[in-house]
């Protein structure tokens, strides 16, 4: 072999590398897509892996001269090679090398369980740099087959000339792709829900302005290598991987200011107010609902959310003479006695504090105890904590369901921590689990002063980062957290991945977790399938549905694999009215390409859409758990009249704040 055989770039080893990753980005995953979510699957897994297999080549690039340079004298080579020879052939011995061991501590690392961050960057860097080496000595096997075969059939170099990282890196994934079927049933998921050729032609345009920027970058690093101070060997390299690195940095700064930039136009939106509400309060109003003129808690300090909370309250009696609606319509009584067929037992209490409500988030909790007070919240039977969305959202029919249930004998206390949608708000859980620290804490004070038979039971709801900022004040404590904390019963929806609580109580054995307390389930047959006694036992549940992206999503994808894409993920299944169970069987984890496909999942699950169990919509799901875990009671009958009752709400409720 001659030494141009084994010479490549980085570019070409990168191009083997992004070939290889393009058929998986194919692969099904949570959600339906759109040929744009292809594309953007597409182009940013192959691109993320262009640029960190073109890192991961430099690096090797710098070690493989200097140890090449040390083998020259080893006697293993023949004495008559020349040096140059004998370099060519030890830079291909180091990367060959290379492969096995990133590979194999890849492979030692999964075997033994990736637990820690630190454990699954290592990971990751192994298997980049063993997958690297491999992509380039397979780039170099076939450049110098191709040079022999041009040269045995007198072509000239037309045929050395052909460019070979493409069909290279496909060849290679079909190989691998094959080798995984081996011993399974060598079926993979149908791809109805992935639009190949319109992601494929997305993906090719993503690439483009990648490939753009990728130019540019490593023009930058060719200059900055060039004009490295001194003149040792690997200087060069050096500073071309700082620059690398240092390019990486500048292009996540600004793909975070764009993201930013373009959550705040979000927020925008979700602040503006709807102008029909100016005037709601006193007549949709109650002196049982904050916001009322009758209330502690003004009606301009609510905001968008807190008033449309204000004014979805469950009637405990007929209205003689409702006003319209928006559109002129006037609602059908929805009423207490007329769903559940027999009079209230209480006027329901809704106390919502606004994040303008009072200045600081000790004044906010005064305030709301204040308002409880003004209430008499304490003289009702349950007292549900609610910790809200990022906006300050509460679910709808999580508070009517409850409100029904109770027959008004009900008080619910929210509290809002930010203005901004959840994934702007992520800054805020801090803040959120310190103001709802505090709350707890004053109401366990005066629950604890009431007499023990004229206690209310004290329960949680939380939805999505509502469900996040809740759990957070458990951190730590698993389940004597709540225990300690006077919470009788919790229900919190799609909780996201990030909450660190959640992997406390459904992770590794800990001695201040009972799992018999707690339940994750993805329905509600699911939670009855549990036998009578356990079921008795259950008072934290988490319902997350296992097509919810919101519930997967997580940095941890980049570096190891979660345990609902291990072996005990959970099985397909189709169960009528409720979201599907199960993780597609096609769906791998994937470094890169499962956290861009799980992206655009969570995207995905959070598209409105029809009243159903599906993804990040858990309305359907929340009237049987509501009785079932806040151990309410009503007649199969009385189930169905509001569960008919939460839908025509929900149906009222979108036209009036459409």
């Amino acid at each position: 072999m001659e030494q141009s055989d084994f010479v490549h770039t980085g570019q070409k080893v990168g191009l083997v590398m992004a070939s290889v990753v393009t058929p998986s980005t194919l692969a099904p995953s949570l959600s339906k897509r759109s040929w744009q979510d292809q594309g953007l699957i597409t182009g940013l897994s192959t691109g993320a892996s262009y640029l960190l297999t073109l890192f991961s080549q430099d690096v090797i690039d710098v070690v493989t001269p200097a140890v090449a340079g040390a083998a020259t004298t080893w006697s293993l080579f023949p004495d008559d090679w020349p040096e140059e020879r004998r370099r060519s052939v030890a830079a291909l011995g180091c990367e060959l090398a290379m492969t096995p061991l990133g590979l194999g501590l890849a492979a030692y690392l999964d075997r033994r369980g990736v637990a820690t961050a630190r454990d699954g960057l290592v990971r990751q860097a192994a298997w980049r740099m063993g997958s690297t080496a491999l992509c380039g000595t397979i780039l170099i096997g076939a450049t110098a087959a191709m040079r022999r075969l041009d040269r045995a059939v007198g072509a000239d170099g037309r045929l050395a000339a052909l460019p070979l990282s493409i069909p290279v890196g496909l060849a290679t994934s079909a190989v691998i792709e094959r080798a995984r079927r081996v011993g399974t049933d060598g079926g993979v998921d149908a791809a109805g829900d992935v639009p190949t050729i319109g992601g494929l032609a997305a993906g090719g345009g993503v690439l483009a302005v990648l490939y753009g920027a990728g130019w540019f970058e490593r023009w930058t690093a060719e200059q900055v290598r060039r004009l490295a101070p001194g003149a040792a060997p690997g200087v060069g390299l050096a500073w071309q991987v700082v620059s690398h690195a240092a390019f990486a940095a500048g292009a996540g700064v600004v793909v975070s200011a764009l993201w930013t930039r373009a959550m705040q136009r979000i927020e925008a939106v979700t602040t503006t107010v709807d102008p029909w509400m100016s005037a709601a309060s006193g007549v949709w109003t109650d002196p049982m609902v904050s916001g009322d003129p009758a209330s502690l808690v003004s009606w301009d300090s609510l905001g968008r959310e807190g008033r449309r909370h204000a004014v979805t309250f469950v009637r405990p009696a007929p209205i003689v003479s409702p006003p319209p609606l928006p559109d002129g319509t006037v609602p059908a009584d929805l009423s207490i006695p007329t769903v559940m067929g027999e009079p209230a037992m209480a006027h329901p209490v809704q106390v919502f504090v606004g994040l303008d409500s009072a200045a600081t988030p000790a004044e906010r909790v005064e305030l709301a105890i204040a308002e409880m007070d003004r209430t008499d919240a304490w003289s009702r039977s349950l007292l549900m904590l609610v910790s809200p969305t990022g906006t300050g959202y509460v679910n709808y029919v999580a508070i009517a369901a409850a409100q029904y249930l109770t027959r008004g004998d009900i008080a619910s206390v929210t509290m809002q921590y930010s203005r901004r949608p959840s994934p702007l708000s992520l800054g805020k859980v801090r803040d959120a689990r310190e103001q709802n620290r505090l709350l707890w804490l004053r109401i366990l004070e005066r629950v604890r002063t009431m007499p023990p038979d004229a206690r209310p039971e004290v329960v949680l709801f939380g939805e999505s980062l509502g469900a996040h900022t809740s759990q957070d004040v458990l951190l730590g404590w698993g389940t004597l957290g709540p225990q300690a904390l006077g919470i009788d019963r919790a229900l919190w929806i799609g909780t996201p991945d990030g909450s660190k609580w959640m992997h406390e109580i459904t992770g590794a054995p800990r001695l201040d977790v009972d799992p018999a307390l707690v339940a994750v389930v993805n329905d509600h047959e699911q939670f009855m399938a549990l036998d009578e006694a356990a079921r008795a036992r259950v008072r934290y549940v988490l319902l997350s549905h296992d097509n919810d992206g919101v519930t997967k999503f997580g940095l941890d994808l980049l570096n190891r694999r979660p345990p609902w894409l291990g072996p005990d993920r959970p099985q397909p299944e189709q169960v009528p009215g409720r979201s599907p169970r199960g993780i597609p069987p096609g769906m791998r984890w994937r470094p890169v390409t499962t956290f861009f496909q799980t992206l655009i999942d969570m995207k995905n699950a959070q598209l409105p859409g029809s009243f159903r169990a599906w993804a990040h919509d858990y309305r359907a799901d929340l009237p049987e758990f509501i009785r079932d875990i806040y151990d309410l009671h009503c007649t199969d009958a009385q189930m169905d009249a509001i569960q008919d009752a939460v839908r025509r709400r929900e149906a009222y409720r979108e036209d009036a704040f459409a």
